[in-house]
């Protein structure tokens, strides 16, 4: 490695012109991929294939149907949906539903199959009918009807009967990206007609398309407003760190064309971006700076002091090309690691922004000094801005007061570190947006004035083919029906049976002592047949039945609950069925809702081993490459404790991690350890080839490298306040999160590592004495 660093510099300044010259076609390669690239905007790519929660919710799907769908709830500003102008627009946003893209059924108030019996025959017709022939009588009828029927309450209509529902199921093709921005649009599109024919009626647009546009919307928005305050932001610090319009140049030029390559080779890698990966961009800005400044501030040194422009090029590579490929190698390490994730995003962000960094060490150690020896540039130019801390009295603080230093650092990373027994696995899907989205606001109205918004469904089986018709096995899922409308926070129940209770009643003229299941099996199949029968395209039972009628669907919807709420709920619902039904009918329950309030505790769980990895790799590296277990033990301590310290500080002020946390530990690993390993690469010069003392090693270390330290900290901490502004969620707890990581980075490897140095060498220098002067006496 010695030899590599004496000679690299060098071979660098001889062949510049060949580096740039062949930098074009590699740079020209890798970004031909970006054209490549799209966004997703499909919300289950946050679930992976091998997820077990997922498995049984799409073996759910395939049994019944994945039902994607858009939700129109109609709020007359009257507060009345009862009238002939509500439910008119009701009717027509009803007729609309059908010609959206992809439609396959429609439900609302004015289409509800409405069952009478006419002596042996059972007519199903339109609650409604056409809304333009109903008088006064007939929608007092309706209102009677729809507010005391239990599958139209809090479903097509609130119990109060001021805001209705009008729901379209979608059969979305395989390949989703452009039907739903169709859909969307078109439905958007309904919306704003039917908001102009009907001004006193407002209509707020949901539903799980809804939801897939927004996370499609949420990757651009931050893809458009996160990048270029990134992009600023790093270009400002670096002219403010080198005060050099040549060196600022060079360097936003290596940062640039590291971002556009990583994004390229994810595009020839076939990787898609979404609301999680759509942040590495402005990772690998922020990421790429370390490098360069590195390098730059050395050389800048070097000028200053004398040295011609080619040699303190050659000299600043032979000084940082190890610390700067160990920093590297560590950060893709780190972020390779997030490969270990349940949540396909998180792996695909981990490996765009390895790629990036990838592609940024190789630019600074190539391009960048030979841009530099190219360049006209001077000593003067070259001087080092003078906002920074003062080294020298900062060196001798932490020297002269080591202990006390060293021993309040420590308490204060344990008193924070103590705050992670407050952390709770918690989450919210719905709260990943912000009221800025329209889908966040129609939602947010959908639930405080109609229904629901997470849904617990099971398959529940009867035990054998044809046995949902069993009034044995009916009766216990009306049990279980009844016992779920007891939970406080259940909106509503849907379940077959309450469509045989209904046709029982209707049956027998209307009388309500009849809504009640019948107890005779040719009976229930013989309702069920005439209803199928009757029923008009696109309202079959095929949603709620499966093929061979073995088993029934039974969903509860709930308000919007926490991951923890929906696990809990699952776990009573479990006892419950254990206690109470046969074997055949203990199934476990599924949903989308149920798979998000599993996949944060599976992925910390993951994220765990991944950290794990990634630091027994890097505490590897770090001794191998520092010829030193003791200091590559001690490397550990600075890097290890301003993650746990930042989440034992985010367990005192918030309280809840999610997924968007989940990986911030692995994440930030391979960041932290930049600054250690070129403060410690700096020490461990000093000490071995200019024969330093601990202390005078430590003055040293601060005078060469902390000017470059404090710069690259403020540029990691600034990129990451700016993904704080965005407003989705996952990508500003990361931000806010790593932010506050790297501060703490930081102040530990300014006070803490120094004194942990001290104390080790001193240590091992009083031994060393000791034995030497053991054996002068003997």
């Amino acid at each position: 490695m010695t030899h590599i660093e004496n000679s690299y510099g060098r071979w660098v300044v001889r062949y510049r012109w060949w580096i740039i010259l062949l930098t074009i076609p590699a740079v020209a390669a890798a970004t031909l991929g970006i054209p490549r690239l799209s966004i997703s905007n499909d919300t289950r790519v946050f679930f992976g294939a091998q997820n077990p929660d997922y498995q049984r919710l799409q073996v759910f799907e395939n049994t019944y149907s994945r039902e994607q769908n858009v939700f129109f709830v109609v709020a007359p500003r009257d507060s009345n949906v009862f009238t002939a102008e509500t439910l008119a627009a009701i009717a027509e946003l009803t007729r609309r539903g059908w010609k959206l893209p992809c439609s396959r059924r429609v439900i609302s108030l004015a289409n509800f199959q409405h069952l009478r019996a006419e002596e042996d025959d059972l007519l199903v017709e339109d609650l409604v009918g056409d809304p333009n022939d109903l008088c006064e009588r007939d929608i007092e009828r309706i209102r009677r009807f729809a507010l005391a029927e239990n599958t139209i309450v809090h479903r097509l209509v609130s119990p109060a009967g001021h805001v209705a529902g009008v729901y379209v199921a979608l059969a979305m093709p395989e390949e989703e990206r452009t039907a739903v921005l169709e859909v969307a649009e078109a439905a958007q599109a309904t919306v704003d007609e039917l908001g102009a024919k009907y001004p006193d009626i407002d209509v707020h647009l949901t539903g799980s398309v809804m939801i897939d546009h927004a996370f499609g919307e949420a990757s651009k928005k931050d893809f458009r407003t996160l990048v270029p305050p990134m992009f600023i932001a790093m270009s400002v610090l670096i002219g403010i760190a080198l005060q050099s319009f040549l060196g600022t140049l060079a360097a936003v030029a290596v940062i640039v064309l590291s971002m556009v390559s990583g994004l390229g080779l994810a595009g020839w890698l076939g990787v898609s971006l979404n609301a999680v990966s759509v942040g590495a961009p402005g990772l690998i800005l922020t990421l790429a700076v370390a490098d360069s400044v590195h390098i730059l501030t050395t050389m800048a040194h070097l000028m200053r002091q004398g040295r011609p422009r080619h040699e303190a090029v050659a000299e600043s590579l032979r000084i940082n090309l190890q610390p700067v490929f160990l920093t590297s190698i560590t950060t893709i390490i780190g972020f390779l690691s997030m490969n270990f994730s349940e949540s396909p995003p998180f792996r695909d962000l981990g490996n765009i922004v390895a790629l990036g960094v990838a592609k940024a060490f190789l630019y600074s150690v190539l391009l960048l000094p030979a841009l530099m020896a190219v360049l006209p540039a001077s000593a003067r130019a070259e001087r080092l801005s003078r906002i920074h801390l003062n080294y020298d009295r900062l060196a001798d603080f932490v020297v002269h007061r080591r202990k006390p230093v060293l021993w309040i650092m420590l308490a204060l990373a344990v008193f924070g570190a103590s705050g992670i027994s407050q952390i709770e696995l918690n989450d919210n899907f719905l709260s990943y947006f912000d009221d800025t989205f329209t889908f966040r606001r129609a939602t947010d109205f959908l639930i405080e004035n109609l229904t629901g918004w997470d849904v617990i469904e099971y398959s529940l089986p009867a035990g054998q083919s044809g046995g949902i018709t069993d009034p044995a096995y009916l009766a216990k899922v009306d049990e279980f029906a009844r016992w779920y409308r007891r939970q406080p926070r259940a909106v509503c129940v849907h379940t077959i049976t309450d469509t045989i209770k209904r046709l029982n009643r209707d049956m027998h003229g209307g009388d309500e002592s009849y809504y009640r299941l019948p107890d005779r099996r040719d009976l229930i199949a013989q309702y069920l047949l005439f209803y199928e029968m009757s029923l008009p395209f696109g309202c079959d039972l095929n949603d709620q039945i499966d093929v061979d009628r073995s088993a029934t669907r039974f969903a509860v919807t709930f308000e919007s609950m926490s991951a923890r709420e929906l696990r809990d709920m699952d776990k009573a619902a479990r006892r419950w069925l254990e206690a109470n039904a046969p074997a055949s009918m203990q199934t476990p329950a599924t949903g989308v809702s149920l798979v998000w309030a599993h996949i944060a505790r599976r992925n910390i769980i993951s994220m765990l081993r991944g950290s794990f990895t990634a630091l027994l790799l890097i505490s590897g590296i770090m001794i191998v490459a520092l010829r030193s277990g003791k200091l590559g033990l001690a490397s550990l301590v600075p890097n290890l404790l301003p993650p746990l310290t930042a989440f034992g500080i985010w367990g005192m002020i918030v309280g809840r991690v999610g997924l968007a946390l989940s990986v911030v530990v692995t994440m930030t690993i391979g960041i932290v350890v930049d600054d250690t390993v070129h403060f410690l690469s700096k020490y461990r010069r000093a000490r071995r080839q200019e024969g330093m003392s601990p202390e005078e090693a430590v003055h040293f270390a601060f005078h060469t490298v902390g000017s470059a330290m404090w710069v690259t900290s403020v540029a990691l901490t600034a990129g990451f306040l700016v993904l704080t502004l965005s407003h989705y969620r996952i990508s500003s707890e990361m931000g806010r999160m790593c932010a506050l990581t790297v501060v703490l980075a930081l102040v530990m490897d300014f006070l803490l590592l120094p004194t942990l140095l001290l104390k080790i060498d001193g240590m091992a220098d009083k031994l060393r004495n000791k034995s030497s002067g053991t054996a002068v006496d003997e």
